[in-house]
């Protein structure tokens, strides 16, 4: 018999009925059965997933080698049981719930012998609600570093391998790790290979989630998620030297893994489990939360981490609980700097420093969070109409900059999605409208800003905004009425009547538009100079 192009590593624990998708989904790949060694662990499974996994080897016979085996506890100890036999130039993972697209592997295969490649990643998706994480999948790259790309964040070993770097670096899993054991082998394998390419023009993988989310990486408990991960960033210590190549790799650890230790869910924990996952998290942030780490991480996450590793329980819990229930807290201007007013801010007791708390990358989304309508209503002075209102600003210190202008034209498309945006340096902010005050809201947080809008007898539309300066940027915040009820629309003006109106756009966002109710009659030139006019606007 010729070697097989790919061996395929199947690990089995009861994934009936899932694993007969998998399995018909191997020998309906487009390579051919006689091109496939397939080698199928059954991890001492107690439903019919290892009778089914002899049914294909019945049927397939010089495809199919099926081992079944005392349970392990995890799919390293069947993997690396399956490697001692493999004999494919290459080999491939795939958990034994998932599925392949059926050109697959022939696609892989051509790709790995095309470019040399050590290492091949063909785009995966998720169904039934299974998250993965897709910036890896812009395009086909014939080469990709581990460094310099989002594969951090795809460390699955649902990949192809060549066989000859698994063996000459003797690429095993680690069987004490209940879960994320393939992680050590992945990383060391991009680490040794001469190139890795990806795949995202076909979709390769599909990984499902159970109904009953009985994967094990659903299963596993703070603690057990807790040493396994530091057991990873370990192995990963080993490999790359300190530096920017290492900080690539563990700001995965950072942002995924340990940030999901400290998460919603963490104020249920008993004391003494939040005191050992606080004690653990802080451990690894003394050995690999370099600086430059830190100042990369959103304040959110970076506020929680400091916390933890002050050992600061109390702090963090209300910090995770006030936020889950209140949502951010407002922040704190002190001139150029801006911070998020967590618990344990500026508390000697938690000994955290500023740079902790000091927000950066969302100032916009907060700012956006935190700033709404708080009432609106027309006030008439004689021939005046205007609208009064009152606004939450989000923040809290220094707002001596805010003011509420109007601003013709809709926000670009590439404004923040919260709702803030960023305005270029050079940008002319609109002036006030009208006259305005400001004081402390009712409930210590943020400030009110209570406005009167002058409403001037033309034909116009145009936005409600705040400007407000934050740590040097100016920032343009639309009103969102949020429901609120609006002032019936009202007539004015003796000359030329004019109706005036305030209104939510398609976005919520307040609005003021103001037309008059008639304009006397036009002769034909007139009537086209002022629809070509028009036509300019648009």
């Amino acid at each position: 018999m010729t070697e097989p192009d790919v061996t395929v590593v199947v690990a089995v624990y009861n994934t009936m009925p899932y694993l007969t998708e998998c399995l018909n989904s191997l020998v309906g790949q487009s390579i051919g059965v006689e091109r496939l060694q397939v080698i199928a662990v059954d991890d001492g499974s107690t439903d019919d997933s290892g009778k089914e996994l002899d049914r294909f080897a019945q049927l397939y016979p010089d495809t199919f080698t099926v081992i079944h085996q005392a349970n392990s506890g995890g799919p390293a100890a069947p993997s690396n049981r399956a490697l001692e036999l493999a004999t494919g130039r290459f080999v491939y993972f795939i958990g034994s719930d998932d599925y392949l697209g059926e050109e697959a592997l022939e696609r892989m295969v051509a790709c790995a012998d095309a470019n040399e490649s050590d290492v091949v990643i063909g785009k995966m998706v998720g169904t039934n609600g299974r998250y993965v994480h897709q910036k890896l999948y812009t395009g086909d790259r014939p080469e990709v570093s581990l460094y310099d790309s989002e594969l951090p964040y795809t460390l699955a070993n649902t990949k192809l391998f060549r066989r000859e770097l698994v063996e000459t670096h003797g690429l095993r899993f680690p069987e004490d790790l209940p879960v994320g054991s393939d992680q050590p082998f992945t990383i060391e394998a991009c680490v040794r290979a001469r190139k890795i390419s990806v795949l995202s023009d076909y979709t390769y993988y599909y990984a499902v989630k159970r109904g009953d989310a009985s994967n094990i990486t659903y299963r596993a408990n703070h603690l057990a998620r807790l040493r396994c991960t530091a057991r990873i960033m370990e192995h990963t210590a080993g490999l790359i030297p300190a530096g920017p190549r290492r900080d690539a790799v563990l700001k995965r650890h950072f942002d995924w893994e340990l940030s999901k230790l400290l998460q919603k869910d963490f104020p249920a924990l008993d004391l003494t489990t939040r005191r050992q996952v606080c004690e653990g998290v802080g451990a690894l942030l003394d050995a690999y939360f370099t600086d430059e780490l830190r100042d990369g991480t959103g304040v959110k996450r970076r506020v929680r981490f400091g916390l933890a590793r002050r050992g600061a329980v109390d702090e963090l819990t209300r910090a995770i609980e006030d936020e889950t229930d209140q949502g951010a807290p407002p922040f704190l201007l002190e001139g150029d700097r801006a911070f998020a007013l967590y618990p344990g801010f500026r508390d000697a007791g938690v000994g955290l420093d500023d740079l902790w708390y000091e927000a950066r990358e969302t100032v916009a989304g907060r700012l956006a969070a935190g700033t709404k309508l708080e009432s609106a209503a027309w006030e008439q002075d004689g021939e005046d109409l205007g609208l009064a209102l009152k606004l939450r600003v989000g923040v809290t210190g220094d707002t001596s900059s805010a003011v509420v202008a109007l601003a013709q034209g809709a926000m670009p498309k590439t404004a923040d999605k919260a709702g803030a945006r960023k305005l270029p340096k050079d940008a002319l902010r609109p002036k006030a409208a009208g006259e305005f005050t400001r004081e402390p809201a009712g409930d210590g947080e943020g400030t009110l800003l209570s406005a009167r809008i002058p409403v001037e007898p033309v034909r116009a539309k145009r936005g409600v905004r705040v400007y407000v300066d934050v740590a040097g940027t100016t920032y343009e915040i639309p009103v969102r009425t949020e429901g609120l009820p609006m002032p019936l629309a009202r007539r004015w003006g003796r000359t030329t009547p004019h109706r005036v109106a305030a209104s939510p756009n398609p976005k919520g966002r307040l609005v003021i538009t103001t037309a008059p109710l008639w304009e006397p009659k036009l002769g034909v030139g007139a009537r086209l100079r002022r629809t070509l006019s028009r036509s300019k606007r648009k």
